[in-house]
């Protein structure tokens, strides 16, 4: 044997797809000194595209590595490509976004399939790998199946459509771009100010050309999840912004959970007296029953949160992208001198509404802020007024877990409302269980009326609101954490929507608990399409008329609870307060690697939760022959008239 045949080797050949299944099962991420894998496997669907190439290689890693966790990358059946980027979207969020999991399809409608996943993601801030398949890049067979063809451009294919709901776009033409496109992945994804979607788009003749890899590719990797200091101009700046306030106001959001800051922000709380609004995302971070927690702000806000937001002088947001939703469409802050100061990891969002940006991590801006708030407190009167508007509200909610005989002598027959129905989940549940919603009446229901009692117990999708989202990410969830109970609640128009992730759940032994409310159409669009004028038009799941020839015709005859049977999970119908709350003792009891449960429970959409009178912005006709648009459009201008530009400069003696 000569010397050269004792070197160790410097390349490996491999295809691309090889290739990239063996470098995300080296990839790691670290914050804090706490180290895990970045990718917890890979969902994925496979056809024409993807079978021979990122299949391939997912079976041969299977095949060699299932006993070495620290080589091998799980593979997960998706039913729908939408629906498992929603699951890797859910797995990332309840890791804080220091995990998440890639997600492969086939070309065409495979992989366009993945858009709306890719959009949720990238507004949510959230991680997610995205391995589209391409057309031929040799183009030496094209017009290949489901390939799309533009007269002006031989370089155009729909997996252009990532772009702009991407973070981070790559389309790999040449083995030699593979690892350019793999570490710029790798940067975005674990950068908390850029993360998103990312893409990198795979043609698939080149996911199966062998390659001559160096070595040093499939190495193990740490990328540091940085925890940015503030510039200590900018938090003295702050600290003489607050100490000015008399009613000032803490706007929370998901960057105090992704940074893990609740602590911090308790201390600065207890330490100051200022009380605590949350966004969707930031719901938890103060836990219920804390003096200084208002609960939700904005659009569904509570009436406590809301009131205080109207007379704060200085609003200081933590970790919030300012949604409308968030600002009651800019009428939630109504003081004419309001100021504005912004914690964000994200310059981005930490410029909005004219305030005042403080670019940190979210924890190391709240510890700073407390050291130079040292000596300053709102005073009693701001104290006993927190206390009192949280009073009012506690007890609204307590009325609507537990309606009076007036609203339930007006219930049907074995229906419920939906109140009572969140707070039998609420209140029967333990601690760290996880409620999960995203998209209709129930996520504006839950952000007022749910009381969290962990940090990681509360998951509502809203910066997408996408519906479909709820059963797939409740497996993500679940998956994330199996000693927690995930209960994913969601209405009959969102469970059509993606129902198929039971079978998932049912294959992977997943047990995730899915609340089912049935109330016979688009209970958010109906009363929203009311409150615009335009009579709940188009939103009811009915026969159409054979006389009016309209949508308004006998209830459908659909059986979802059967629908749910048919896909393997375990069903449990109730009609009655005391069997919803028998099925929620029973759902807890099924065994952890049992599957799915589904309850089933019809509700009554004419009864709804407290009101806190806050306002979003969606415009109604200017003019109309319908005497109730034109009714709407004059409450419409009413409300108009009280949004604010939110421009003023932030400053001491503003």
């Amino acid at each position: 044997m000569t010397r050269d045949d004792q070197q160790p080797a410097t390349t490996v050949r491999l295809t691309v797809a090889q290739a990239v299944v063996r470098f995300l099962a080296n990839q790691w991420s670290e914050r804090d000194g706490q180290r895990q894998k970045l990718f917890a496997g890979c969902f994925g669907i496979f056809g024409h595209g993807n079978v021979a190439g990122i299949g391939q290689a997912l079976l041969q890693s299977e095949l060699a590595h299932s006993h070495d966790s620290d080589q091998h990358l799980p593979y997960v059946l998706a039913r729908n490509e939408q629906a498992m980027v929603h699951t890797a979207v859910g797995y990332a969020r309840q890791k804080d976004r220091l995990q998440t999991w890639a997600c492969t399809a086939s070309i065409g409608p495979g992989s366009t399939n993945m858009l709306t996943g890719a959009a949720l993601a990238t507004i949510n801030r959230i991680p997610v790998l995205l391995l589209p398949s391409g057309t031929f890049a040799t183009r030496v067979s094209a017009p290949v199946l489901q390939e799309l063809e533009q007269p002006h451009a031989g370089d155009v294919t729909v997996n252009d459509a990532f772009r702009p709901l991407s973070k981070f776009f790559d389309r790999v033409s040449r083995p030699e771009q593979l690892p350019s496109a793999l570490l710029g992945a790798m940067r975005v994804l674990t950068d908390p100010a850029e993360t998103g979607a990312v893409t990198i788009a795979l043609p698939q003749d080149v996911q199966a050309e062998a390659f001559d890899w160096p070595v040093e590719l499939f190495a193990p990797r740490v990328w540091r999840v940085a925890r940015p200091l503030p510039e200590a101009v900018d938090i003295a700046d702050a600290a003489e912004i607050i100490r000015s306030a008399k009613r000032p106001l803490v706007v929370a959001g998901g960057g105090v959970h992704y940074s893990g800051a609740e602590d911090a922000l308790r201390a600065f709380c207890e330490a100051t007296g200022i009380p605590v609004g949350e966004s969707q995302a930031g719901k938890g971070s103060l836990p219920h029953g804390h003096p200084q927690e208002m609960g939700a702000v904005g659009s569904t806000g509570t009436t406590a949160a809301n009131a205080l937001a109207a007379e704060a002088d200085v609003v200081i947001g933590i970790g919030t992208r300012w949604s409308d939703f968030t600002t009651a469409s800019r009428t939630a802050f109504q003081d004419t001198d309001v100021r504005f100061v912004n914690v964000n990891v994200a310059r981005f969002d930490a410029g909005k509404h004219a305030g005042l940006s403080v670019v940190a991590d979210a924890r190391e801006a709240l510890t700073a802020l407390t050291t130079a708030l040292e000596g300053y407190a709102v005073d009693d009167a701001y104290r006993e007024r927190q206390a009192a508007l949280w009073a009012e509200w506690d007890a609204a909610v307590e009325s609507a877990f537990h309606p009076p005989a007036d609203v339930t002598d007006r219930l049907a027959e074995g229906l419920l409302t939906q109140a009572q129905v969140l707070g039998a989940v609420n209140e029967l549940t333990d601690p760290r269980d996880v409620v999960l919603c995203a998209a209709g009446s129930m996520p504006g229901d839950i952000h007022k009326l749910w009381r969290v009692r962990d940090r990681k117990a509360y998951h509502v999708e809203y910066g997408y609101s996408c519906m479909g989202y709820e059963v797939p990410a409740s497996i993500g969830i679940r998956l994330a954490d199996d000693s927690r109970d995930v209960f994913a609640m969601v209405g009959d128009g969102g469970y059509l929507m993606m129902p198929t992730e039971l079978v998932t759940a049912v294959q992977e032994r997943v047990k995730v608990v899915v609340v089912l409310v049935q109330n016979h159409g688009f209970h958010s669009i109906g009363s929203l399409s009311e409150s615009l004028g335009s009579q709940r038009f188009g939103t009811a799941y009915r026969f159409r008329d054979a006389a009016s020839g309209r949508l308004d015709g006998d209830v459908l005859p659909v059986d979802l609870a059967a629908n749910a049977r048919s896909l393997g999970a375990h069903v449990i119908e109730v009609h009655s307060v005391d069997e919803l709350h028998q099925a929620i003792k029973e759902a807890k009891a099924w065994p952890a690697d049992g599957g799915p449960v589904v309850i089933h429970v019809e509700t009554d959409p004419r009864v709804y939760a407290p009101d806190s009178a806050a306002w979003w912005d969606v415009p109604v006709s200017q003019v109309s022959q319908l005497e109730s648009t034109q009714a709407a459009y004059g409450e419409y201008l009413e409300h108009k008239s009280t949004q604010r530009p939110l421009l003023a400069p932030p400053s001491a003696d503003h």
